[in-house]
Protein backbone atom coordinates (compact mmCIF):
# COMPACT_ATOMS: atom_id res chain seq x y z
CA UNK A 1 0.00 0.00 0.00
CA UNK A 2 1.74 3.17 -1.09
CA UNK A 3 2.10 6.03 1.54
CA UNK A 4 3.44 9.24 0.54
CA UNK A 5 4.45 12.50 2.56
CA UNK A 6 1.86 15.25 2.15
CA UNK A 7 4.89 18.08 1.88
CA UNK A 8 6.44 15.61 -0.72
CA UNK A 9 3.44 15.57 -3.00
CA UNK A 10 2.51 19.13 -3.27
CA UNK A 11 6.24 20.10 -3.91
CA UNK A 12 6.40 17.57 -6.78
CA UNK A 13 2.59 18.96 -8.14
CA UNK A 14 4.18 22.46 -7.97
CA UNK A 15 7.22 21.05 -9.79
CA UNK A 16 5.64 19.70 -12.59
CA UNK A 17 3.04 22.66 -13.40
CA UNK A 18 0.63 22.82 -11.21
CA UNK A 19 0.17 25.94 -8.92
CA UNK A 20 -0.95 26.40 -5.51
CA UNK A 21 -4.49 28.38 -4.83
CA UNK A 22 -5.72 28.66 -1.38
CA UNK A 23 -8.90 28.26 0.02
CA UNK A 24 -10.45 26.02 2.24
CA UNK A 25 -7.99 23.54 1.28
CA UNK A 26 -4.69 23.91 -0.79
CA UNK A 27 -5.84 23.73 -4.15
CA UNK A 28 -3.64 22.90 -7.12
CA UNK A 29 -4.53 23.88 -10.88
CA UNK A 30 -2.45 22.42 -13.70
CA UNK A 31 -0.70 24.95 -16.11
CA UNK A 32 0.52 24.01 -19.30
CA UNK A 33 4.40 25.16 -20.39
CA UNK A 34 2.88 27.67 -22.76
CA UNK A 35 1.23 29.49 -19.38
CA UNK A 36 -2.52 28.57 -20.26
CA UNK A 37 -4.29 27.41 -16.98
CA UNK A 38 -6.31 24.41 -17.40
CA UNK A 39 -9.52 23.04 -15.62
CA UNK A 40 -6.98 19.59 -14.40
CA UNK A 41 -7.10 20.41 -10.95
CA UNK A 42 -6.75 18.43 -7.48
CA UNK A 43 -6.44 19.15 -3.55
CA UNK A 44 -4.93 18.25 -0.57
CA UNK A 45 -6.04 19.42 3.40
CA UNK A 46 -4.84 22.86 4.67
CA UNK A 47 -5.04 21.16 8.31
CA UNK A 48 -3.44 17.58 7.80
CA UNK A 49 0.02 16.65 7.65
CA UNK A 50 -0.08 13.48 8.03
CA UNK A 51 1.21 11.20 5.06
CA UNK A 52 -1.34 10.60 2.23
CA UNK A 53 -2.60 6.92 2.22
CA UNK A 54 -3.55 4.75 -0.78
CA UNK A 55 -7.34 6.10 -1.50
CA UNK A 56 -6.31 9.77 -1.03
CA UNK A 57 -3.32 9.02 -3.85
CA UNK A 58 -6.12 6.77 -5.94
CA UNK A 59 -8.71 9.99 -5.81
CA UNK A 60 -5.98 12.44 -6.49
CA UNK A 61 -4.60 10.52 -9.68
CA UNK A 62 -8.14 10.12 -10.66
CA UNK A 63 -8.77 14.10 -10.45
CA UNK A 64 -5.41 14.63 -11.98
CA UNK A 65 -6.27 12.43 -14.66
CA UNK A 66 -3.85 9.69 -14.94
CA UNK A 67 -3.97 6.49 -13.15
CA UNK A 68 -2.67 5.90 -9.52
CA UNK A 69 0.69 4.52 -11.08
CA UNK A 70 1.02 7.30 -13.68
CA UNK A 71 0.28 9.43 -10.25
CA UNK A 72 3.10 7.83 -8.57
CA UNK A 73 5.72 8.16 -11.09
CA UNK A 74 4.61 11.96 -11.49
CA UNK A 75 5.36 12.99 -7.83
CA UNK A 76 8.32 10.38 -7.77
CA UNK A 77 9.37 11.99 -11.13
CA UNK A 78 10.11 9.32 -13.21
CA UNK A 79 7.22 11.31 -15.20
CA UNK A 80 8.34 14.57 -16.71
CA UNK A 81 6.14 17.54 -16.93
CA UNK A 82 6.26 17.20 -20.41
CA UNK A 83 5.25 13.36 -20.77
CA UNK A 84 2.33 14.42 -18.23
CA UNK A 85 1.24 17.29 -20.41
CA UNK A 86 1.20 15.25 -23.16
CA UNK A 87 -0.97 12.04 -21.63
CA UNK A 88 -3.34 14.98 -20.94
CA UNK A 89 -3.31 16.27 -24.44
CA UNK A 90 -3.66 12.37 -25.49
CA UNK A 91 -6.68 12.50 -23.49
CA UNK A 92 -8.52 15.68 -24.64
CA UNK A 93 -8.24 16.83 -21.06
CA UNK A 94 -6.79 20.26 -22.81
Amino acid sequence: MPVRAKRDVEAALKKKGFHQDDGDHHWFFYWTSDGKKTTVRTKTSHGSTKDLGDGLLKEMARQVRVSKVQFLDLVDCPMSREQYQKLLGDGDHL
